[in-house]
């Protein structure tokens, strides 16, 4: 759920759910419905009388819809058919409920599954996703709420305590996976297409010594940040991914999207607002891994 982002949806409320403030995949299957949308009946049931807008489809077919009971109160449901191993909503609602003792993230409100899929009900957060139209037009005030938030992240949640892995070890065999499954470099972004599979594979096998072991967000793209009416950084979404891994594995893709999602020359302000220099060894190396896993 956490792919590159070409475009962007259009979000003008208050608030966002994790898969409603992303941007548009570079799957061009993934985007924010606009025909009729079969609601699965676990989500029709979790609604009751409450209006249901789908807000979201997946580049595998899963769904995210907002639920509104008309008195301001709203929760979102993620959904997606059984048998998609590539997402896996009992985890991220672990990695939400454990994270939440530190950082801000959206609360769990039901996770469960049934023969025909899985779903994770959440609350809504405050804030409005870093690719919403006012960030889309600030985009140095939103960059720099991305590096701080992902600093403050970084600070808070404890690697100690941390029960996740995002290693490079799990990500290389993700990669395999991949691989195997005849993906490619037409598959990848344009800056790594160059790179013929057996020369991509080496790189990622050769990865550099760690700077610093962190929990990280594991998807912390743009769209994932939400930030207040004032510029401050509010709170991140979409944790699927959480675990323990290098910063440089999140700091990398943090600021490669604000090129994404803003275009060239705010890479810097992620870099500068975390309080790092950039590490061109560590930025090409998560890069490459990023795109490959």
């Amino acid at each position: 759920m956490g792919a590159p982002h070409a475009g962007r949806p259009r979000l003008d409320d208050v608030s966002c759910s994790p898969e409603e403030s992303l941007a548009v995949s570079r799957d061009v299957t993934s985007e924010i419905p606009t025909g009729p949308v079969d609601v699965p009946d676990a989500v029709a049931a979790l609604a009751g009388e409450h209006a249901v807008t789908p807000v979201w489809r997946n580049e595998l077919g899963g769904l995210t819809f907002r639920l509104d009971d008309g008195r301001g109160g709203v929760r979102y449901v993620k959904w997606i058919a059984a048998g998609t191993p590539e997402i896996d909503l009992a985890g991220e609602a672990e990695r939400l409920a454990w994270a939440r003792s530190w950082v801000t993230v959206p609360q769990v409100v039901e996770q469960g599954a049934d023969a025909h899929g899985s779903w994770l009900v959440t609350a809504a957060v405050p804030g409005l996703s870093a690719v919403a139209p006012r960030w889309v037009a600030e985009p140095a005030t939103a960059a720099a709420a991305i590096g701080r938030g992902l600093r403050a992240f970084h600070d808070a949640l404890p690697v100690e305590r941390c029960p996740f892995d995002w290693s490079v070890d799990r990500r290389i065999a993700r990669a395999d996976e991949r691989i195997a499954a005849g993906q490619g470099p037409a598959d990848r972004f344009p800056e790594h297409r160059h790179l013929d599979l057996s020369d991509a594979r080496a790189r990622i096998g050769a990865p550099p010594d760690v700077d610093l072991l962190v929990v990280c967000h594991g998807d912390a793209c743009v769209p994932n940040t939400l930030v207040h009416d004032d510029g401050r950084f509010s709170a991140h979404v979409d944790l699927g991914s959480l675990g323990v891994a290098d910063r440089w594995a999140d700091l990398a893709v943090a600021a490669w999207s604000t090129e994404w999602n803003y275009g060239p020359g705010y890479d810097g302000i992620v870099y500068d607002a975390y309080g790092v220099a950039p590490d061109r060894e560590r930025i090409a190396y998560y890069r490459l891994l990023w795109d490959m896993a």
